[in-house]
């Protein structure tokens, strides 16, 4: 009889570890974003991710452009957001998809530093490991992306 009843709620638990998982995913990716964006106000994080930036070839042109302060507010703005966006996921899942997709570029540009920046990927570069926890984020992005995709479609079919 027990082995009954595992065998029926095991697709229900499942179930609800999967929606909390998500859940985790998505609002934990929020919050981080909203930190990571509203330090990026501050002189001491403008100051901070300056050589990742300024070696960045895509990206090293935005101090002639907007400083060093204004280069650092424009990357808060985009992670706050991304953040908001994501937020969004209970009543726009498309929007919050959105949201999802501008996290996943983010960190993809946030890993590339490990390329760009001249000793990150040295044994005993502080860098290289800060920036490695990137690569969890950027997976937690993608599939915050493909489930609020998944929800928008079903909410229009």
């Amino acid at each position: 009889m027990a082995t009954t009843t595992l065998a029926i709620s095991a697709p229900d638990a499942a179930a609800r570890f999967t929606s909390a998982g998500t859940r985790v995913l998505r609002y934990g990716l929020v919050a981080l974003l909203v930190l990571f964006g509203a330090l990026k106000f501050t002189e001491m994080e403008a100051l901070g991710i300056q050589p990742l930036v300024g070696n960045h070839p895509l990206m090293s042109w935005m101090y002639s452009v907007f400083g060093l302060r204004g280069t650092s507010a424009v990357i808060g703005v985009v992670e706050l957001a991304a953040a908001a966006l994501m937020l969004a996921r209970p009543w726009r899942p498309r929007w919050s998809a959105l949201g999802s997709i501008v996290a996943v570029g983010t960190f993809a540009v946030t890993l590339s530093f490990l390329v760009t920046t001249p000793g990150a990927l040295e044994p005993d570069s502080a860098i290289g490991g800060f920036l490695m926890k990137d690569l969890i984020l950027f997976g937690a992005a993608l599939y915050t992306a493909g489930e609020a995709l998944a929800a928008s479609k079903r909410a229009v079919s």
